[in-house]
């Protein structure tokens, strides 16, 4: 019998259902749930715990996150927009008691604004817009009771976010990818990828990885595989398959651990991205100054950031596709071909191995 996992949603998608709640509270009457749009083309419909207007032209809304089967520190926690209408088409969108505050950089929101990301807070702008008058405008705050509390059981402190939670969520939508159980259900992805007469599958890690390998080296969706965290998991299903190659494109924060043979890739399982991004730097001639900076980096956007100027971004990325292909190799003992390709966030090649660059295979995947 299959056995389907629960999705879930992201709290930027709370945060945009309580925000569309709260403006329809303030114009007209409370609502029990509300329909958002995704930035994945779809729409869903999210209960609402709670709205209410507060005064003219103001209310208040609670979402309560629902993470469905995935293993998430902010799951059940109540999430609230509280906005005030105002004249004009501006949408403002400002963080309140509980979302932390960005005090580190290399992350998607600038030093000093709370930590609402670009592509959640675009969601709430759209949730409302579909409810605001012509001619007027809303100013949103995006609060999190307990964000104080659920904060402590993330990695928001390490990486440099304070006070609370982060808004996070690329697509709306929460897969089950942290749980080991859903670990077989990413395997059908592989037998529907041959099924279609692919004989190379890319592998992503994430959605900035599959968004990638879509958007800018247009690979057919059903040669896309997630693997989640399970890399070698996933690595060893394709061998019992025997699927002739894989294409590895990924972001640098999950791609890079590989090369120290850290094949789940969960940060609570192993992390040696920044150890692994300053070896291979000063392997390729980076000076120890700029290795120690690469050591205290917060994320590897913004050790990519350090490279840069250096002229060794690419040299140290090239070293450690190699790298990688020889874990992976190892791992799958040599029975299929391997190629790496390192991406940032924008989709950016940060490096290649010689397969990729030799043979370019995303361009001919059948």
């Amino acid at each position: 019998m299959v056995r389907f996992l629960k999705y879930g949603i992201t709290t930027g998608a709370s945060a945009a259902a309580a925000a569309k709640a709260a403006v329809i509270a303030a114009l007209k009457e409370p609502v029990d749930y509300v329909v958002i749009p995704t930035p994945i083309g779809l729409r869903f419909e999210v209960a609402v715990k709670s709205s209410r207007r507060l005064s003219e032209g103001s209310g208040e809304a609670v979402v309560v996150k629902d993470a469905g089967q995935d293993i998430d520190a902010t799951d059940k926690m109540e999430i609230v927009a509280s906005v005030k209408i105002v004249d004009g088409e501006s949408i403002v969108v400002n963080s309140g008691v509980g979302v932390g505050v960005v005090t580190k950089h290399g992350l998607q929101v600038p030093v000093g604004e709370g930590a609402i990301n670009p592509v959640p807070k675009m969601m709430i702008i759209n949730a409302v817009k579909e409810v605001l008058p012509n001619g007027k405008g809303v100013e949103i705050v995006i609060s999190a009771p307990d964000g104080i509390n659920i904060a402590k059981k993330t990695t928001n402190a390490k990486l440099g976010v304070k006070g609370g939670i982060s808004i996070l969520g690329t697509t709306g939508v929460v897969k089950p990818l942290s749980l080991e159980a859903c670990r077989r259900s990413l395997v059908p992805q592989i037998d529907v990828a041959l099924a279609h007469g692919y004989k190379r599958l890319v592998f992503v890690p994430g959605n900035i990885g599959e968004k990638i390998a879509r958007e800018v080296f247009h690979v057919p969706e059903d040669a896309i595989v997630q693997t989640g965290d399970f890399v070698g998991y996933m690595l060893d299903k394709a061998v019992e398959r025997n699927v002739e190659e894989i294409i590895f494109i990924g972001h640098s924060g999950k791609i890079v651990k590989l090369a120290a043979n850290i094949f789940n890739t969960h940060h609570k399982v192993g992390d040696a991205r920044n150890e692994v991004i300053a070896s291979y730097a000063g392997a390729v001639g980076a000076s120890s100054q700029i290795v120690n900076q690469l050591l205290l980096a917060n994320t590897s956007d913004e050790a990519s950031k350090i490279l840069l100027p250096t002229g060794f971004l690419e040299k140290t990325y090239d070293r450690i596709a190699m790298r990688v292909n020889q874990r992976v190799s190892d791992r799958v003992d040599n029975k299929l071909k391997i190629s790496i390709v390192i991406v940032a966030m924008d989709g950016k090649v940060l490096g290649m191995d010689n397969n990729a660059k030799e043979n370019k295979p995303w361009l001919n995947l059948t």
